[in-house]
């Protein structure tokens, strides 16, 4: 049976109105949502993940057929799938992972597909120089994605490309570009809390104030 089908067969016999209508709503209602909730859905497709990694090849093809659905579980399955295979992953995938992206975009999807891109960074050390322009691109979302790729680096954290990211983002009044700079400030802080303070008391004339209050919440 052909992949898809047999994901979206699972997906509709085990969906949930009442958590799906819960769950849209929670996204603004962008979304359609089978209403499984997240322990649950990886459940349902752990053996398939486990036979995907067996043929040691991304399937890009189910993937994208995956993020065209229109619910919203088959693109959480696409991020899923690319954990389960990272290794196999190259920086010339990058190019799809953006259109996954910028496609149905919105924080859930872009903030865990940054862990992708954080991943393949950790391994090519172009990753970082393509951060830097993402972080200048119209789209918000691609800028976000920038500004916290590195999360979870801890020492491995490249300060420089940090510093440029944020800078390049500094005077923006959008919340979820304002939000990502001090998140990605308050996690490298727990690494390096003397770096991030000094950033902080340099910078603070031009930060958001929500930038600030995240970036600070352990160094105060």
């Amino acid at each position: 049976m052909d992949k898809y089908l047999y994901i979206k067969d699972l997906f509709e016999k085990n969906k949930h109105q009442e958590n799906a209508i819960k769950m849209s709503q929670y996204m603004k209602n962008q979304f359609l949502f089978y209403g499984i909730v997240a322990p649950q859905r990886k459940n349902l497709y752990k053996e398939f993940l486990k036979q995907e990694k067996r043929t040691r090849t991304i399937d890009w093809l189910f993937l994208d057929l995956c993020f065209l659905d229109d619910h919203r579980e088959f693109q959480y399955l696409v991020y899923d799938y690319l954990l389960a295979l990272k290794k196999y992953l190259t920086y010339e995938d990058i190019l799809t992972i953006q259109k996954y992206i910028q496609t149905k975009s919105w924080w859930d999807t872009v903030d865990i597909f940054s862990k992708i891109i954080g991943y393949i960074g950790l391994h090519d050390i172009r990753v970082g120089q393509l951060m830097i322009q993402w972080s200048t691109n119209p789209d918000m979302w691609l800028r976000r994605v920038a500004i916290i790729h590195q999360l979870g680096y801890k020492d491995k954290t490249s300060t420089d490309i940090l510093k440029i990211i944020i800078i390049n983002n500094l005077g923006s009044h959008d919340f979820f570009i304002n939000k990502a700079i001090g998140w990605s400030l308050r996690n490298f802080s727990k690494t390096n809390p003397q770096w991030v303070k000094t950033f902080i008391e340099q910078y603070k004339k031009q930060m958001n104030k929500l930038s600030i209050k995240e970036g600070s919440h352990y160094i105060i």
